[in-house]
């Protein structure tokens, strides 16, 4: 295989670069996303204890120190719980709309290998080509079939590479995507459910003042 690959011409160093370029990307996105997707409603609820007790500090110490967007948005919750439910809304849609980019961060450079490397493959193709109606042209009129065989694997070895490399980076990309979704989609229950905790806290609180107020008179 190897035999076959330095057979394949320059173009055949820039399609190895740019998988290798795409493989990084991919494990570093995985291993990123992996450790960002984190057990929400088990997550949530040790928040929800904390907050039961009045420990306020606590509850976004253990937000700062977990990973991923839904402790992010725990965290906007807990240093905005006593906004408004407008307020504390916009903080938790703020403190998502800035978590995407971070998800997302990497996942354009592979569907660009994706849409590149055949490309390139088709140029190593080309160039293949033209390779072996140099060497018919040096061979004439006694052309071998060894004159061409150079020209030919560098044709086919580019353009099987370039498919190759795209279609993986085609397939790590959708994959890398698919977790980004699941994750938006933990992110929107999350919000949601932080904000119904927040406001029936904010009503148990009014509630008890005013139970207290009376009781007072």
């Amino acid at each position: 295989m190897v035999n076959v690959i330095l057979h394949g011409g320059p173009v055949v160093w820039l399609l190895l670069a740019g998988g290798f370029f795409a493989l990084l990307v991919f494990l570093e996105r995985l291993f990123n996303l992996h450790r960002a997707q984190i057990a929400a409603d088990d997550f949530l609820k040790g928040i929800y204890n904390i907050l039961n007790r009045g420990n306020v500090v606590e509850a976004a110490t253990l937000c700062e120190e977990a990973p991923g967007p839904v402790a992010r948005l725990a965290l906007a919750a807990v240093l905005h719980h006593d906004d408004s439910p407008e307020d504390l809304a916009r903080a938790i849609e703020d403190a998502g709309l800035e978590e995407i980019p971070r998800m997302e961060w990497g996942l354009g450079w592979l569907a660009s290998v994706a849409r590149i490397a055949p490309l390139v493959g088709l140029l190593g193709t080309v160039l293949g080509m033209m390779e072996m109606l140099q060497a018919s042209k040096r061979a004439a009129p006694l052309v071998q079939s060894a004159d061409l065989t150079g020209g030919l694997w560098s044709a086919l070895v580019a353009t099987a590479l370039g498919l190759l490399i795209g279609i993986l980076a085609y397939a790590g990309y959708n994959f890398l995507v698919s977790r980004v979704e699941s994750i938006l989609l933990d992110m929107e229950r999350s919000a949601s459910a932080l904000l119904n905790y927040m406001r029936q806290q904010r009503a148990a609180s009014e509630t008890a003042a005013s139970a207290g107020e009376g009781a007072a008179e």
